[in-house]
């Protein structure tokens, strides 16, 4: 859903193809990018800031806001189950386990969770299960499929990262890969190298 969050300002007609020239090198630099643009360093920005009489943290929070673009996207929420489809797979790397178990069918998205076990008494020694909750994991099944981690939790041994995958995957999943890639940071900027491949058949 979308919103009008400025209704009442006022808007200066001359300005519309500046700003579509604007919203155009927006889509230009998304795509040179590959979603991936990082952060002009602080030389750039106050050499811009200098020659466009621009205020340098106005460029600072401008830059910052296009890192973010993902946060705006209107986020679909399963409504009307309809079944649990049986997975069943699990792969080991390292001390851990990694498995994903059913896959539960929504009439307007898939919901899939990515299981991670391993030895809970490590926890106590080096506290390794706070380290391991602040990565995060990215599902990745075709450019068909919008992949969003929706919440995730665990305990001593275990974590649960959940994904919310539209549109719904078919009822037959098989030849289906579900590529899930480790970060240490939300923004999904900082793999730790870690990726897990698993093939439905």
């Amino acid at each position: 859903m979308r919103h009008n969050t400025h209704p009442t300002v006022p808007y200066n007609e001359q300005l519309l193809s500046i700003d579509e020239q604007i919203c155009a090198l927006l889509k230009q630099r998304k795509v040179l990018s590959n979603n991936n643009p990082g952060l002009p360093s602080s030389k750039v920005i106050s050499s811009w800031a200098d020659k466009y009489e621009l205020y340098e943290d106005y460029l600072n929070h401008l830059f910052e806001t296009m890192r973010f673009e993902g946060l705006f996207k209107s986020r679909i929420e399963p409504t009307g189950y309809r079944k649990h489809l049986s997975v069943l797979k699990s792969i080991e790397h390292g001390e851990r386990i990694y498995s994903v178990t059913v896959i539960r069918q929504y009439q307007n998205a898939s919901v899939i969770q990515l299981h991670v076990d391993w030895d809970g008494t490590e926890d106590l020694q080096v506290d390794s299960q706070l380290k391991h909750h602040n990565n995060t994991f990215e599902l990745y099944i075709g450019n068909q499929y919008e992949c969003r981690q929706d919440r995730a939790g665990g305990s001593t041994g275990h974590f649960t990262y959940n994904f919310i995958v539209s549109p719904p995957l078919p009822d037959n999943i098989s030849e289906i890969d579900l590529i899930f890639k480790e970060y240490t940071d939300t923004l999904k900027e900082q793999p730790t190298g870690l990726e897990i491949v698993m093939h439905l058949d």
